[in-house]
């Protein structure tokens, strides 16, 4: 096979932060994508209606002329969160979900959540009008080891909100171990899983052998290779359970290239590429729609994209290394290994 026509794909975790850095990396989701969910977790963080309708109009002014991109809000849960709020913005049709941060868990969370007693008015609002909760899922305890957070929290702390929230439909997103697999598969209807690009492609060998490699450092942290394989069978799988979340996260050159690097990996320009590349390596091109283009959209109970893609296989695609914005140059994800396939003009 050497072309391949998907329904256009969407993105359903994205930053695009905010200024000069929306203005130069925004362009790469329109690109290809049809839709994305929009990260909340600017400073200070979108929280109600209000911010979350001025945000979407800087936005839509930062995506090129004639753009079809449609920038799917969420408003960052706080303790202070207010029900009403949330629950005008969703029926009014400017958010599509909320998004649950552990406080201190990643990027931009430290207006997060800490006492998760302090949110269930909320959680059981957003249960009786359907609107989807969104999770970074990683607890942040000093005594738990930064590879078991995913799968402490799972048993800390979501499974006990799903138990006493029946309804509440939950996103984990940007899954990164097997347990994270094994309980989105088992969830039921209400729960779906996010998987990236970019876990899909390296284990925590890639940030730590030969040097510390800053571009491949992201929350939550990529983990053995036997995680990673478990990613790629369930995003290859074609269960509706798993769809793309490319949680790309754009950070310039200077903050990732320092003794404090910031987590994150930028992969907007080259998802689609990746993804077709991984989905030929594990024989399952057959999937790559369901997992980009349908099973996101059903469980948002959104349509699908009318629109198409076109991928075609030849000579290996050249990328830009950097994409040059107003706040300095940001580093495109290298997946480490040659890309045969390209989005057709």
């Amino acid at each position: 096979m050497d072309s391949i026509t998907l329904r256009r794909p969407d993105d359903w975790h994205l930053h695009l932060r905010d200024g000069a850095m929306l203005a130069g990396i925004a362009p790469e989701s329109a690109r290809h994508f049809g839709r994305a969910i929009i990260m909340p977790n600017l400073v200070p963080p979108v929280v109600t209606g209000a911010q979350a309708q001025a945000y979407k109009d800087r936005i839509l002014a930062a995506l090129p002329a004639g753009s079809g991109f449609a920038p799917l809000m969420t408003l960052y849960l706080t303790e202070e969160s207010d029900p009403a709020d949330i629950v005008a913005a969703h029926q009014s049709g400017l958010i599509t979900a909320v998004k649950l941060y552990p406080a201190g868990a990643t990027t931009n969370s430290t207006s997060g959540v800490r006492d998760f007693d302090k949110v269930r008015p909320v959680l059981e609002a957003m249960a009786e009008n359907g609107i989807p909760l969104c999770v970074h899922g990683e607890v942040v305890d000093s005594d738990i080891d930064i590879f078991d957070r995913e799968a402490v929290f799972i048993d800390r702390v979501l499974d006990p909100i799903r138990q006493r929230t029946p309804g509440l439909r939950v996103i984990m997103e940007h899954i990164t171990t097997s347990q994270g697999v094994d309980y989105a598969r088992a969830g039921g209807d209400d729960l779906g899983a996010t998987i990236t690009t970019h876990h899909l492609v390296i284990n925590r060998n890639a940030i730590l052998v030969g040097g510390i490699k800053p571009h491949y450092y992201c929350l939550p942290v990529a983990k053995r290779e036997e995680h990673r394989l478990a990613l790629r069978a369930a995003a290859t799988s074609g269960d509706a359970s798993f769809f793309l979340g490319t949680d790309s996260a754009p950070h310039i050159d200077p903050l990732k290239e320092n003794g404090c690097g910031c987590a994150g990996c930028f992969t907007a320009t080259n998802t689609m590429s990746i993804l077709a590349e991984v989905f030929e390596q594990d024989g399952a091109l057959n999937q790559l729609e369901a997992f980009a283009s349908l099973n996101g959209p059903a469980f948002y109970r959104l349509p699908s994209n009318d629109d198409t893609i076109t991928l075609t296989k030849g000579a290996p695609v050249t990328y830009p290394a950097k994409i040059e914005t107003g706040d300095g140059p940001v580093t495109v994800f290298d997946p480490m290994m040659p890309l045969h396939w390209r989005v057709a003009d």
